[in-house]
């Protein structure tokens, strides 16, 4: 059993606020805060010196907003590193969305209660989506800018087997690993499986991106 703490590091400017996520984080065993930044700069710096499994980001801020600093930090970070939670006012809003696309791998409205923050910040740690892949697609459907073409299909998908690329439609799709594995008739440790083996092989770094990348390259039918 991994005994290593969860490393966690805020980023918002209110002050009030990260007193008390940071009193929060610091009551939980699992947990250790690792640092606070007052703006999407200063987090992106910190990030970089701290190094922290999983960043909480809040989305309007001065100086460099938590959409911006999400994608530097992903981009810095590489697969392996910090998996960003963004913080919303509003439940599928415009800013929401844009931080799914610039790499934040969930998002959890400020005013949740408590237990579901915590319980956000060790499942995206674990590299789970912290909602379903369904509502990805909505928010992304509802926020789409349709004056975009779909991005062409790079070649890696191409390499996917015949039985991984329904294994992918079904994810992104907004199936469960439960719902698959009843949908293919295999259990459910082969959906994780190939699950794996489809983000490996399209360099993707959770199920939150593999949906994204549907979207992005027009590979999933859109809702009615």
């Amino acid at each position: 059993m991994n005994d290593t703490p969860i490393r966690v590091a805020l980023v918002d400017d209110q002050a009030l606020f990260r007193t008390g996520i940071r009193m929060l984080i610091d009551s939980q065993a699992d947990l250790q805060f690792v640092g606070e930044a007052g703006d999407g700069a200063e987090g992106v710096e910190l990030v970089r010196r701290g190094r922290p499994d999983v960043v909480l980001m809040d989305v309007r801020m001065p100086v460099m907003d938590g959409i911006t600093a999400t994608a530097r930090i992903v981009e810095d970070s590489g697969a392996d590193g910090a998996k960003v939670l963004v913080l919303t006012t509003f439940d599928f809003d415009e800013a929401a969305a844009k931080a799914i696309r610039a790499g934040a791998s969930g998002f959890v409205l400020k005013d949740a209660d408590p237990e579901f923050l915590l319980a956000a910040i060790r499942t995206v740690h674990a590299g789970t989506a912290v909602f379903a892949a369904s509502a990805t697609r909505e928010l992304l459907r509802r926020y789409e800018d349709t004056s975009e073409q779909a991005a062409s299909v790079p070649p890696a998908f191409e390499e996917l087997t015949p039985r991984e690329r329904e294994i992918f439609d079904l994810a992104a799709r907004g199936f469960s690993n439960s719902e698959i594995a009843q949908h293919e008739f295999v259990s459910e440790a082969t959906v994780k499986t190939h699950i794996s083996r489809v983000l490996t092989k399209l360099e993707l770094r959770d199920r939150v991106r593999l949906v994204v990348f549907a979207h992005e390259h027009g590979l999933v039918a859109k809702a009615d």
